[in-house]
């Protein structure tokens, strides 16, 4: 089980938080990444972290030097923190874990998600 928290309303310019903390999956074995679906689009990539690497893979590019992806195993729990956030950042934010080698970027081949949580910018 994945559960999400942080997220809400921010102005343009602002940061926000989110965490997702795994439980009943063995945590330091899952690849992690969190994703971010807009109304009327699909689901996309935003960060990647897998079990065996020490930082991020990949972050989208529109996120680049924004957004931070962290993991924590001993909580088993993975954060991202947004800054300078835009309008186009408006979505649900999904985080999504899969068991393997390294973390894909196709949400299709994530096996574990959380419930969603709304960030809004507002301009």
């Amino acid at each position: 089980q994945l559960v999400e928290s942080g997220g809400g309303l921010v102005q343009a310019g602002g940061s926000l938080s989110l965490s997702c903390t795994a439980s009943g999956l063995p945590f330091n074995r899952l690849n992690m990444g969190w994703f971010r679906q807009a109304p009327g689009k699909e689901r996309v990539i935003v960060a990647t972290f897998g079990w065996r690497s020490g930082s991020p893979e990949y972050y989208l590019d529109s996120v680049k030097d924004r957004f931070t992806m962290s993991r924590d195993n001993a909580k088993n729990t993975v954060n991202l923190e947004m800054n300078r956030l835009t309008p186009e950042d408006t979505a649900v934010y999904y985080c999504g874990a899969v068991f393997g080698s390294n973390p894909p970027k196709d949400p299709t081949e994530y096996g574990y998600w959380g419930q969603g949580t709304q960030v809004t910018v507002s301009s």
